[in-house]
């Protein structure tokens, strides 16, 4: 049954009508990584769109560290829209929501619910409730909140933006909830090398409590980061 609700949340996004989209590619390079060789580097590519339906989210993540070591990660999220609220309100809508969590080895599945807001200053603001139903373990609670909020200064264009990832312990030995706190400011290149699409030149910092669920395992890592929008 939980695999057939989420299934139909996968379904839905799939037919709707596409009124926005974005694909972007990321390059990270850090050294202060957990769990593994902590000198890493990533490459990422993300695809977001704004459907008639709802939208949807996707990303995935190729790790390379210097001990030769790849990893492969990926997630796929697609919302339905349930009820939209006007203009005015501080609240923007409320979704079905669901994610795939994909590694090497390992299927998660995500379903729950989430609300989307619209402070001003803000080029949005969102919190997700899931149940993660695991592939190996325990299912578990997650809360996610995202947001992004540009901003200039003096001639130069920013964005501060990123997301909160809270889960519960799935309750067996030497695992304890977990609190992965990720964060990129972002300075946009283009407008100075006559570029059309954004070029970003920044740093993302990754605040880390219990990584992965195991207790005691708590990252702090600064990445230099590099993101073209096109």
């Amino acid at each position: 049954m939980k695999k057939l609700i989420y299934m139909s949340l996968l379904a839905l996004p799939a037919q709707a009508e596409v009124l926005w989209s974005d694909f972007s590619l990321t390059y990270l390079n850090g050294s202060q990584y957990e769990v593994g060789d902590p000198d890493r580097q990533v490459a990422t590519f993300e695809y977001v769109a704004g459907t008639s339906w709802g939208g949807v989210f996707m990303f995935v993540d190729r790790l390379h560290s210097d001990n030769g070591d790849k990893e492969t990660y990926g997630e796929f999220s697609p919302k339905v829209t349930l009820y939209e609220f006007d203009q005015q309100s501080w609240i923007k809508n409320i979704s079905a929501a669901a994610t795939m969590e994909i590694g090497d080895g390992f299927t998660h599945y995500l379903y729950g619910a989430g609300m989307g807001f619209q402070p001003a200053g803000f080029d949005y603001l969102n919190v997700d409730f899931y149940r993660r139903n695991n592939d190996s373990g325990k299912d578990n609670w997650q809360t996610t909140i995202t947001w992004a909020v540009p901003f200039a200064l003096a001639s130069t264009q920013w964005v501060f933006d990123g997301f909160l990832d809270w889960s519960s312990a799935i309750g067996e030995q030497g695992t304890a909830a977990n609190m992965n706190w990720t964060s990129q400011l972002k300075w946009n290149l283009s407008p100075h090398i006559g570029l059309k699409s954004p070029l970003y030149l920044g740093m993302e910092y990754v605040y880390w409590n219990n990584k992965y669920g195991i207790q005691g395992v708590d990252e702090r890592n600064a990445n230099l980061l590099v993101k073209w929008h096109f």
